[in-house]
């Protein structure tokens, strides 16, 4: 018994280190990938609502008065 016992705690422990080595390298290419795509993360207005108070809202938007 005792010896079974081992062999399926020494497996417990090569599927975690497996398991963890898999999580850490699927962490590493979505970064990898995520920082070669800066657009993903800009905010984008989701309604026309939203676009059109964001563009009120900028100051190039909006024609000068003339003097």
């Amino acid at each position: 018994m005792p010896a079974d016992n081992d062999q399926n705690q020494s497996l417990l422990y090569r599927a975690r280190a497996a398991l963890t080595a898999l999580v850490f390298g699927l962490a590493v290419l979505a970064f990898l990938v995520a920082i070669d795509r800066p657009h993903w993360f800009k905010l984008k207005p989701i309604s026309g609502t939203a676009a059109a108070m964001a563009y009120a809202a900028d100051p190039g938007s909006a024609e000068r008065p003339r003097s």
